[in-house]
């Protein structure tokens, strides 16, 4: 099984680039344009927040039309950019959109992995929050399969990062509940995020977790000081997870094409031949 993670798309209404600076509508048609030529194709794409910059209705149409032929199912869970009212209105007829009738959040058993898509968002916030009937969702998912490989996914990382001003709006609530219950329930091979707009990996809950590069702007790496976020165009990239014999494992692919492929053509004193 083949499942392409998405995030923080930050999508603008036609014309207007994000932060004045990015043009965010045509990164995400590349990215998703990279996605549907890929092969093989993945099963799945999961999208892990941030799908618009403002939660305009006019974003949430453009989101459509871009995912609209996408050939696989599609799953999304909202991050702080986004609005739920305008993104279940726009999704009405999603019904893991609108499975939660207060939260973005669902189960999904599908396919050969079970996905449990979680809602991380604090209305009007920028860090994130599990409260208690979010947690009580996931505990009961997880013990309704507890035999069945699953991942979860939301778009808040629970751990810090050391990148301070996007540590100091990670998922702020809930953290240490969330690491208990994945502990619990050893069936969960992994744990996905965005928000970071970079590519992270640790352990967390003793569950591998990354954060996934964003398809259009990064996030400017400084590790431990006080300066603003700041976002630099480094290659765009997504994230293809394959799970196969009962593992899983993780591959980035670069979003724009580069320079090759060229053949390996050793020399001929190359002591290995």
């Amino acid at each position: 099984m083949l499942i392409a993670q998405l995030t923080d798309l930050h999508l603008r209404p036609p014309g207007l680039p994000a932060y004045r600076v990015s043009e965010t509508n045509m990164m995400t048609a590349r990215a998703i344009d990279k996605l549907r030529k890929l092969t093989p194709r993945p099963d799945v794409v999961v999208i892990t927040g941030d799908m618009t910059d403002c939660g305009l209705p006019e974003e949430y149409a453009l989101l459509r039309s871009l995912i609209a032929d996408l050939p696989m199912p599609v799953y999304m869970v909202p991050g702080n950019h986004d609005r739920r009212d305008h993104l279940k209105r726009a999704f009405a007829d999603w019904p893991t959109i609108v499975a939660d009738p207060d939260f973005v959040q669902f189960v999904v058993d599908d396919h050969a992995v079970r996905l449990i898509g979680l809602d991380t968002v604090v209305e009007k916030s920028s860090h994130g929050a599990l409260c208690t009937r979010r947690l009580a969702f996931l505990s009961d998912a997880l013990a309704a399969a507890p035999n069945r490989p699953t991942i979860v996914f939301m778009h808040h990382p629970p751990f810090d990062c050391g990148i301070r001003h996007m540590d100091a709006i990670r998922l702020l609530d809930g953290s240490d509940e969330l690491a208990a219950i994945l502990k619990r329930h050893p069936q969960v091979l992994a744990l996905w995020c965005g928000h970071n707009h970079r590519q992270v990996e640790t352990m967390f809950g003793g569950v591998p977790t990354n954060i996934s590069p964003g398809v259009a702007h990064q996030v400017a790496f400084h590790l431990d000081d006080d300066r603003d976020g700041s976002l630099v165009f480094e290659p765009p990239a997504f994230r293809l997870h394959r799970y196969a014999g009962g593992a899983l494992v993780s591959h980035t692919v670069y979003v724009e094409d580069y320079a090759g492929p060229f053949p390996f053509v050793l020399d001929p004193s190359y002591p290995g031949r």
